[in-house]
Formats: structure tokens, C-alpha cells, sequence
């Protein structure tokens, strides 16, 4: 057997092993490029408001009424709250158990209350475990599958870097004359769907290779902490970067004014002036020591660039500043990953290119696979022929003899 047929072999493998995953990994990805235009447009009602030259209600306030909507026993973890003043604010109250096995077993709850921060109006109360996006997200990511489901993908995704390199050594040419027919559609009237399938598996395939190998190993990025500590200690020259020293709340201290939350955000903004989207994470009640930490996003449509605060839940003081132009190239660089993936890291460009990469992506299982079935059948009637000839040729030979 020559080597390229022992790739062809691998290639044949891989690629029935993997393909409804990497089927559902490429309509999943196709959804979520534009998952933020969508649900601009889907939830404007609840995340837009009327601009007013009056300054929003304290954040404290704002909280009190999204926590009445929930009940005590969904404590609110979350608080979004964009520059634009015609943005609403997101609070947000999620459970998450990292022991179960699948996505509706591992989100407890999760809930998202708008609000109109100029007059504290509800917008909505929305039951976010079970909206499209999330779980669209998740499907992407585990298969709804926990950590199973998670490692199904990460292998997957291996599984199909090694069919985009296997399949360009199958795709290679011998001579120009056979690579006129595999970089663009040469269809007549009378050119039979079988040949079409296999254009249409080795044409845009071709095409694609690179953004499809883009996406991919970025994607790996999320299925597997080896390959991102590989990643960081590379992209940090290298080196294992150092670990952060925790920072805490004082215990000791007791709550010194009831407008703790509008003091963070306060110095938030004040810290971060550049910032377009300020997102609070809240400790657990429970935690004492638990910090407020604030991820401040320098772009409304992206995370490419973002900042990085930690203040007292007691004092409401700033503990800790880990601003944008204080971290390290790596950093910088990892934090892109995400937008890498998605391709807003160009833009509306990047995002239809992965687009289009993910689109590719999805229906490469399915003409690989019409490809591998009507070779099978052509194969069967091919054994089938061969064993009639002999049958007769041997009815042939007892008649003479």
C-alpha cells in the first residue's frame, strides 16, 4: 500500500469517526459568529432604552429591584452595565455545578433581569437557561455533555486538523492540468451529481484550508488546559508566567455605606475611562473574603482589549488594578483568542470569513461522506460483477469439459 492511499485510509477513518461532530461544531459555529448582532436585534426591546440626559439610578438601587424579581434564593451574581446610554442594565443570578453531567444539570438556574436604569422599570425577567444562545454555546462547546462532552469535541477538532492536512496532500495535483479541476467548478449540463459532490468536497475544502486551521486551533484553545498552557508558556517567550498573588476582602471590616455598588462603579469608570462595557462580578454571600471583581471591556463589540479590577466588597476600595497597557504581550495575545475564533478580531470581515469557514466546515462530513458511500456501492457492483463473470465462466468451462 502506497503512502497516500495509507492516507487516504486515515483520512476515510478520521472522517467517519468525527463528522457528525464536526457537523454540529461547524452549524454551531456558523450561529454564533453573528451571536451578538442576533441578539441585538432579537432582544432589542429589553437591551435598549431611551437616552436621557439625567444620570442612571444608584447601581444599589438598581440591584435591590432585579433582587426582588428573583427571590433571596437566587442571589444576583452578576451586574453588565454599558457606557451607552441607551444600553439597560443586565443583573444576573446563575448556579453553576460543576459535577453535572450534562448542561441542564450543570446550570442549576440562571436568570437575567433588565432594567431601565433611568427609572428602575423592568424590561424583562428572563430565563436565560433556556434561551437559544446559551444553549447554542454549549452544544458548541461540550455537546450539552459535560465534561464528556468535552473532551468528544476537543479530540474531534484534532481529529479534523489532521483531515485538513491529510486531505490537502490528497487534494494535491499531479499536473496543471488536474489542478484546473480542483480549484474551481467545472459544470456542465451534463456533469453527474456524483462528480459535483466531490467539487463541492475538494473546491471550497481547498479554499477554506487555512481559516478552517484557524479556527480549529483556537478552538482548542477552550477543549483542552494543556494546549492553553502550551499556548501562554509560548507566547510568553518560553517561560511559565508567574502566578497572580490572590488578593482578598478585609474580613474585619463591616459594610460602610449602603451604596457600596455605585462607589465601585464609580471608581470603576473613573479608573477605566476607556471602558465601553463594565461587567461586576459579585463574591457568593457566604464568602467573607470574596472580592468584587470588575471586567471593564474597551470595545462594546468585542474583548479584544480589557482591564481588569478588584475592590474590597466591604470598603469598596480598589485592591487591585490590572490595567490594559500593564499586561503582558501574552496576555494581551489570549485575550484576543476568543475574538480569533469568532473572527471579530478583523471585524465584520473576520466574521463572515469564519463564517464561511465554519459553513465549509460543516458540510465537509457530508460530502465526504457521499463520496465514501458511492464509492461503496460502486465497490459492491464492482464484486458483485466480477462474481457473476466467474460463476459464468465456470458453468462455461463444465459444459466444454
Amino acid at each position: 500500500m502506497t503512502i497516500k492511499k495509507i492516507i487516504g485510509q486515515v483520512h476515510l477513518w478520521l472522517g467517519l469517526v468525527s463528522g457528525l461532530v464536526v457537523f454540529i461544531l461547524g452549524v454551531t459555529g456558523c450561529i454564533y459568529c453573528f451571536e451578538q448582532e442576533l441578539q441585538n436585534w432579537w432582544k432589542a426591546d429589553k437591551l435598549y432604552v431611551s437616552a436621557q440626559k439625567k444620570p442612571p439610578l444608584p447601581l444599589d438601587n438598581l440591584h435591590a429591584i432585579a433582587q426582588d424579581q428573583l427571590g433571596k434564593e437566587k442571589p444576583i451574581t452578576r451586574i453588565v452595565t454599558p457606557v451607552d446610554k441607551q444600553g439597560s442594565y443586565q443583573f444576573v443570578a446563575f448556579k453553576y455545578n460543576a459535577k453535572g453531567w450534562n448542561y441542564f444539570q450543570q446550570w442549576e438556574y440562571n436568570y437575567t433581569v433588565y432594567l431601565n436604569p433611568y427609572n428602575g422599570a423592568v424590561l424583562d425577567v428572563e430565563n436565560t437557561k433556556y434561551t437559544l444562545f446559551p444553549i447554542v454555546l454549549r452544544l458548541h462547546y461540550d455537546l450539552l455533555l459535560g465534561k464528556v462532552g468535552k473532551q468528544i469535541v476537543g479530540w474531534s477538532t484534532v481529529m479534523f486538523i489532521v483531515l485538513l492536512i491529510s486531505g490537502l496532500v490528497l487534494w494535491w495535483p499531479k499536473n496543471k492540468a488536474a489542478l484546473k479541476q480542483r480549484i474551481r467548478f467545472d459544470w456542465k449540463k451534463t456533469t453527474q451529481w456524483k462528480r459535483k459532490n466531490y467539487d463541492l468536497h475538494n473546491v471550497p475544502g481547498f479554499y477554506s484550508l487555512l481559516l478552517a486551521l484557524c479556527v480549529s486551533l483556537t478552538g482548542l484553545w477552550f477543549a483542552f488546559d494543556w494546549f492553553k498552557a502550551t499556548v501562554i508558556w509560548t507566547a510568553n517567550g518560553g517561560h511559565i508566567p508567574a502566578k497572580e498573588v490572590p488578593v482578598n476582602s478585609d474580613t474585619l471590616l463591616t459594610a460602610q455605606t449602603s451604596r457600596i455598588l455605585q462607589k465601585i462603579s464609580d471608581k470603576a469608570h473613573q479608573t477605566v475611562p476607556a471602558g465601553k462595557v463594565f461587567m461586576f462580578n459579585l463574591p457568593e454571600k457566604e464568602n467573607s473574603k470574596g472580592t468584587i471583581r470588575a471586567n471593564i471591556y474597551h470595545n462594546a463589540d468585542n474583548y479584544i482589549k480589557r482591564s481588569f479590577l478588584t475592590f474590597d466588597q466591604k470598603s469598596g476600595e480598589l485592591i487591585k488594578n490590572k490595567a490594559y497597557d500593564t499586561q503582558t504581550g501574552a496576555e494581551k495575545f489570549t485575550a484576543m483568542i476568543y475574538d480569533i475564533h469568532v473572527g471579530k478580531v478583523l471585524g465584520l470581515t473576520g466574521m463572515i470569513l469564519a463564517f464561511m469557514a465554519s459553513f465549509i466546515a460543516a458540510s465537509l462530513p457530508v460530502t465526504g461522506f457521499y463520496i465514501w458511500w458511492g464509492r461503496r456501492k460502486k465497490e459492491k457492483k464492482q464484486s458483485k460483477t466480477i462474481k457473476h463473470s466467474k460463476e459464468v465462466s465456470q458453468k462455461v468451462m463444465s459444459k466444454i469439459s
